[in-house]
């Protein structure tokens, strides 16, 4: 389990009844103080706020006594549960008030908040933003995946009045889910990283998925500005919505900020923005997009380049974004947190360039929510594999025999290749063709949990390891 603390300015007990329209319990002190909220009784130190949100898997109001056993000052519930045990603060719907204390607590701070979203590279965009004002400024930005409802007011809950800035990363699963998170967070500045048709089974349409996205520029100041990915063939109907300055990225001549003398080797990416120059230790030009945005945000908010340089020069991928990993004798891109056809294809395109002497492995799982769309994805993905100097397949998942079927539609070897519909199997033929020096791609949608590919590999390295340990002569 990870642990995260969502510190915050001090607010007292009589603040948080107003803004919630809640109801302390008989002999809660009103003018305590507290400065953390959480969601999960195990996080909870003494003197933080419980706040019980009823989920699908568990309630937290089930665990509402185990916070008061670990210190909690007191516990926000539903009103219409009782016998706690402990100190509490009533509320109509635990949901519904936490969205409507971040707002409130946002209405009391003054760092600029940047709104990211799109349908690919939101993660990135936000950590490279961040790394770039980070070298000139003191500011926050979302926690982990914590970019939904429940995610955002904890990330929000980070910030302080001392913070120059927030970067909020935000998801959608359905229309108006962003214009939910930008009246808690009201930024001033928008990015959209892309569009492109994914969740394609929620949204329904491409052109609901471009409207659900511009809710962040429909929601910007007049005074804020927007920055989006001008290379996407969307951009201008996304930027269409707003009511602000759109400033457009990219590679192409009409970009504001266009990039030049674009390099990227297995471990770095270089370009020039006009005269500047910037190297990010990445690999893969599809991170270009998330970098352009970072440098666009950073020169706007008034940064001068040679600081952006430096902020960006630090930035580190985040946990299975592309991340490159010796693992005893292989190299692993780890890609594994999610997946759909723009990243896959970016992850080709990047296997195709490692230059290496040893196989090229492509482990793939199902790209999920693509409708149904999603046999035609999977067979397009497959000509891709074989299309990217790529030596071996192993498929896994429901749309396995698509993408086996793409790739040998396309001249790739069948006996260099495998359809695993069940994990195990997937681990059998990993174990047969990896061999000392191969380069090991990892990637799917999160519900396929590839992360534990790379899992196995860090076994199997330790086994090694303790059998080379034993040999060694006393």
């Amino acid at each position: 389990m990870q642990r995260c603390n969502f510190n915050m300015d001090p607010i007292s007990i009589s603040d948080l009844l107003v803004a919630t329209g809640g109801h302390a319990a008989d002999g809660l002190d009103r003018d305590i103080n507290f400065n953390q909220v959480v969601i999960d009784s195990r996080q909870v130190t003494p003197g933080s706020v419980f706040w019980a949100l009823p989920g699908t898997l568990c309630d937290g109001h089930d665990f509402v006594r185990d916070a008061c056993q670990r210190g909690a000052a007191f516990c926000v519930v539903n009103s219409d549960r009782n016998d706690w045990g402990g100190p509490v603060v009533k509320v109509a719907h635990t949901g519904a008030a936490l969205s409507r204390f971040a707002q409130w607590y946002r209405e009391q701070l003054e760092p600029l908040v940047i709104g990211v979203t799109g349908s690919v590279g939101k993660t990135t965009t936000r950590e490279m933003i961040h790394a770039a004002l980070s070298a000139d400024h003191c500011g926050i930005r979302s926690i982990a995946n914590y970019n939904n409802e429940i995610g955002l007011p904890l990330s929000l809950f980070q910030l302080e009045k001392s913070h120059d800035y927030g970067v909020l990363e935000m998801g959608a699963c359905h229309s108006g889910d962003i214009r939910d998170l930008c009246a808690i967070a009201q930024p001033e500045v928008g990015v959209i990283t892309g569009i492109v048709p994914v969740h394609l089974e929620k949204f329904g349409s491409l052109e609901q998925i471009i409207q659900t996205k511009a809710e962040l520029l429909q929601a910007l100041p007049s005074d804020g500005f927007a920055v989006v990915n001008g290379d996407c063939p969307h951009a201008q109907s996304v930027a269409a919505y707003a009511n602000c300055p759109v400033i457009f990225v990219g590679e192409s001549q009409e970009n504001e900020y266009r990039a030049t003398n674009v390099r990227a080797s297995q471990h770095q990416l270089s370009f020039h923005v006009g005269d500047h120059e910037y190297h990010i230790p990445v690999s893969g030009r599809h991170h270009l997009p998330a970098a352009l945005c970072a440098v666009a945000v950073a020169t706007e908010v008034g940064m001068a380049a040679e600081q952006i340089a430096k902020g960006l020069l630090r930035f580190a991928t985040a946990a299975g974004r592309c991340q490159i990993k010796q693992i005893g004798p292989w190299t692993i891109i780890d890609d594994s947190y999610n997946a759909n056809p723009t990243s896959m294809r970016a992850a080709c395109q990047l296997m195709q360039a490692w230059k290496t002497g040893n196989k090229k492995i492509a482990v793939v799982g199902d790209m999920l929510e693509l409708g149904d769309e999603a046999g035609r994805y999977h067979h397009d993905l497959g000509i891709q594999i074989a299309q990217s100097d790529i030596d071996c397949l192993l498929a896994y998942g429901d749309n396995a025999y698509n993408v086996i079927a793409g790739a040998f539609e396309a001249g790739m070897d069948a006996h260099q290749m495998a359809e695993c519909p069940m994990f195990e199997s997937l681990l059998m033929n990993l174990d047969c063709w990896l061999e000392a020096g191969d380069v090991l791609l990892v990637k799917g949608s999160r519900t396929m949990r590839m992360e534990r590919v790379v899992e196995w590999a860090t076994r199997q390295t330790e086994e090694i390891n303790n059998l080379d340990a034993l040999s060694v002569p006393a």
